[in-house]
């Protein structure tokens, strides 16, 4: 068994010990061939909650969930601001119909246009608009100057996190 670790949490509420060290206390004594792995999986959906909630209180004021500003941005990065609808699924990594849902609601701001292409009307192409990429340009800012909600963490640290879950995103077969 593992000694438990000491974390902000358990600094921020002296009383309470920090949950996932807990559920691996727990699941040591019942699988402990599995509970590292149990704990690894919490921790990384916990700090992805932790990170989303920072990222999508900076881009509350644009009125911005982070799956919209990615879709803008990613037009942005582009040559012509345009990109085939399943193109941007592919980039963003998420279902199709996301992206549909997302396009959607930035084309009622008027922040993304949506126009059949002229080489095949069965692709779905999605313009960014001037208001569009301003606003990018605008939340970009403001997601700098914040860092990202780890603007804790040094740069090399940042980077260590990225690196240590590249396996488990080959592993899942997220990477060619």
């Amino acid at each position: 068994m593992r000694p438990s670790v000491k974390t902000a949490y358990d600094q921020a509420v002296p009383d309470m010990p920090d949950p996932i060290a807990e559920a691996h206390r727990q699941w040591s004594l019942r699988w402990p061939e599995h509970a590292d792995h149990m704990a690894a999986v919490t921790s990384v959906m916990r700090a992805q909650q932790l990170l989303l909630s920072r990222i999508e209180a900076v881009l509350k004021p644009y009125g911005l969930t982070f799956a919209a500003y990615e879709a803008l941005r990613l037009l942005a990065f582009t040559r012509t601001g345009t990109l085939p609808m399943g193109k941007m699924g592919m980039r963003l990594m998420v279902h199709p119909a996301s992206v549909t849902n997302v396009i959607g609601r930035l084309e009622r701001r008027g922040l993304v246009g949506r126009a059949p292409s002229p080489d095949d009307r069965r692709v779905v192409l999605a313009t960014l608009t001037p208001d569009g990429r301003d606003l990018a340009e605008k939340a970009t800012l403001a997601l700098n100057e914040s860092g990202f909600g780890v603007s804790g963490l040094p740069a090399a640290q940042a980077a260590e996190i990225t690196d240590s879950l590249r396996p488990l995103r080959l592993a899942a077969g997220d990477l060619d």
